[in-house]
């Protein structure tokens, strides 16, 4: 297929370029800034009277988007590249292109030309549906950018996000360069399996041989869910606490400058001004939500805090120690874990015998081609490191190319130390006809191969991959006019459905036979450990969605707020403890430092993820579990329904017309227990 490229006859279109010198990265910084700027200039010396669709809103869609690429690339390998040289050109870059944005989005002599047309009843009445959309979408942003606004707070306005972006840029840029460690005997390590520490560096300490432990998520998690030691556990969570401190101001400082820039907007708080495009569309509305789920999941957490002090006590009680009856933060996930194990014989070194990073792959690979009707082909193309792989992608039942992905799987320094969906080049229709393809890499920090041990996942790790890489497919298969409605481009608390609903997959018993092989010995997983693993899913469900519920009110908290002067560290403390029912512990720590997310687009929005849980359980039971999950007509419609409109339909439309009604929760509640 990649010989006889699209159906067409062109060659299969390549990669946008993703290595640069710091040279280039300044040049080409400087290149989509002129380039647009002189844009902007051109369709505001539009006479109003003169102004259409055509000599407005095409010049902007069909040549304001050529640049896309090169910037969305410069954006990524700020946090991927291996050269702490170039990640550096990346956020200088970064930094004006913000800058610009801020200032072209605040035009107000561009803004009056797209005002004309909006206004004109004679124009917005003959246009397409997705043309009017445009219109629309594009007025009400310059709009929600200030232009109504006085010349004086006009400018007031447009300073205060200046200074926002760059605020962004040095708090994540801190989380991805930060690398702290903590040492550890072997004793204070019991309960981790030997493959931890195959290959892990080693410290003589007073005579003492020591390991390095790091608080990237190979390291921390497997310590916080098997660490016997409490009090190994305790310091390394303090140990990734206590990271960024300077952070800390930084999202003090923003939080102040959201709220000042919703004031002058004429909104109460800054989450009213951003759910107002939102789904949810005030904060009343998510306060309610997440308060209701909280009351429920609070009757599931009762029955498990209570088996988890009963399981601490006798541990406490072999240990000789004395047990206080508290349950703290490092004991949430060593409990949850423990219970798996002793109720369900379910560890994650057993299970993950079964992951290597190979046949997970290759098993997520076979599952979203069959389910979405799609052909993956690994191309010989290189990009920003040797791990990462390059693939081209088809259409399987017409041939048509459909577009890239990259998949940068391991941990390294400097690298961007969570999972994530990085678009780099948006997909939409070029002036003449034909398509821009996108490209999207899937970026994580999986157990990297230890000697002659392949890289192991634990069942989490590839419920991981599987939303991130649902978040891959919906900017593959979004196939749309304009690139303002590509992909992931939908409202913030539905972007996260599509992702959601493709992790049930990783817990049906007949997906995991197919890709699930011991690393060793090449036998398929046994069924009885199949249905333990599932049979174990909905353990701790009360408390692990009480942290989500947690998340997203104290979210709530700092931005719907009139008050903005906040104590975000004491907030987030007590906050922490009463919402998810564990105690903090005795030392002063600040993980708001690295919570990206609110910096991140999430502000105001992290309630998304449990909303958007509600829609996906809705659209996995109601049509996939009904119909099969084979089924691939049911694919075929999730794919046309769902994952091709991208933003160019609402969410809540798209919902509807995959169900065939409205949406419910009750899926959602039943999939938990409740």
């Amino acid at each position: 297929m990649t010989t006889e490229g699209l159906s067409n006859g062109t060659e299969t279109p390549k990669l946008p370029k993703l290595n640069f010198t710091v040279e280039e990265i300044q040049k080409d910084t400087d290149s989509i800034i002129e380039a647009s700027r002189a844009l902007f200039d051109k369709v505001a010396s539009v006479p109003l009277e003169e102004a259409t669709f055509e000599n407005v809103f095409l010049p902007i869609v069909n040549e304001g988007f050529k640049d896309s690429s090169r910037e969305n690339v410069i954006r990524g390998l700020k946090e991927v590249h291996t050269d702490k040289n170039i990640r550096d050109a990346c956020t200088m870059a970064e930094i004006k292109l913000d800058k610009f944005s801020i200032e072209s989005s605040m035009r107000e002599d561009v803004y009056r030309v797209v005002s004309s047309v909006f206004n004109n009843k004679e124009i917005m009445d003959k246009l397409s549906p997705i043309n009017r959309r445009l219109v629309e979408k594009t007025e009400r942003d310059y709009r929600r950018n200030g232009l109504n606004l006085a010349a004086d707070k006009r400018e007031e306005l447009k300073k205060s996000k200046e200074e926002l972006a760059e605020l962004k840029t040095r708090f994540n840029r801190c989380i991805s360069e930060s690398s702290v460690e903590a040492l550890f005997t072997r004793e204070e390590l019991a309960g981790l399996p030997d493959s931890y520490f195959d290959e892990r560096e080693t410290r003589e300490v007073d005579g003492v041989t020591k390991y390095v432990v790091t608080t990237k998520y190979p390291d921390l998690f497997p310590v916080l869910k098997q660490a016997k030691v409490w009090k190994t556990r305790m310091a390394l969570k303090e140990k990734d606490e206590t990271r960024c401190k300077g952070n800390v101001g930084l999202i003090e400082k923003a939080i102040k400058l959201r709220h000042k820039q919703a004031q002058l907007m004429g909104y109460k708080t800054h989450a009213g001004f951003k759910l107002e495009v939102m789904m949810a569309k005030k904060p009343e509305n998510v306060i309610h939500f997440e308060n209701d789920l909280r009351n429920r999941l609070n009757v599931l957490a009762d029955r498990e805090l209570a088996e988890i002090a009963a399981l601490k006590a006798e541990e406490f009680g072999e240990m000789n120690e004395a047990f206080d009856g508290g349950l703290y933060l490092w004991d949430y996930f060593y409990y949850i874990n423990l219970i798996k194990e002793r109720r369900f014989n379910v560890s994650d070194d057993e299970v993950k015998q079964y992951f290597s990073m190979e046949n997970v792959t290759k098993g997520i690979l076979d599952t979203y081609q069959n389910m979405l009707g799609l052909k993956f082909v690994k191309s010989s193309e290189t990009a920003w490191h040797r791990d990462v792989t390059v693939h081209e992608v088809w259409d399987s039942a017409t041939g048509d190319f459909v577009g890239h992905f990259l998949m940068d799987l391991y941990p390294r320094e400097g690298k961007y130390n969570h999972a994530a969906c990085f678009p780099l080049r948006p997909g939409f229709e070029r002036a003449d006809g034909t398509r821009e393809y996108p490209v999207a890499a899937i970026v994580a920090n999986f157990p990297k191969p230890s000697g002659n041990t392949p890289s192991l996942l634990t069942h989490s790790d590839v419920r991981t991959y599987f939303h991130e890489f649902g978040h891959v497919m919906h900017e593959l298969c979004s196939k749309v006019k304009y690139e303002y409605f590509h992909g992931t481009l939908v409202e913030t608390d539905f972007v996260e459905a599509p992702s959601q609903m493709l992790e049930n997959w990783c817990w049906e018993p007949t997906v995991l036979q197919k890709f699930a092989f011991h690393y060793k010995t090449d036998k398929p997983i046994p069924s009885d450990l199949v249905e333990r693993l599932v049979a174990a899913r909905n353990v701790g469900a009360g408390l692990v969605n009480l942290r989500q519920i947690f998340f997203g009110l104290f979210d709530m908290e700092i931005h719907n707020t009139e008050n903005p002067d906040i104590d975000t560290t004491k907030l987030y403390s007590e906050l922490r403890e009463k919402v998810t029912r564990f105690k903090n512990g005795p030392k002063e720590v600040w993980p708001l430092a690295t919570f990206g997310h609110m910096m991140g687009g999430y502000d105001a929005g992290y309630y998304g993820y449990m909303w958007s849980e509600v829609f996906s359980a809705d659209m996995f039971y109601s049509r996939f579990k009904e119909e099969g999950i084979d089924n691939v007509e049911t694919g075929r419609s999730y794919r046309e329904e769902i994952l091709k409109p991208g933003g160019s339909r609402d969410g809540n439309d798209m919902i509807r017309n995959f169900l065939g009604r409205e949406p419910n929760n009750k899926a959602f509640l039943k999939s938990i227990g409740l």
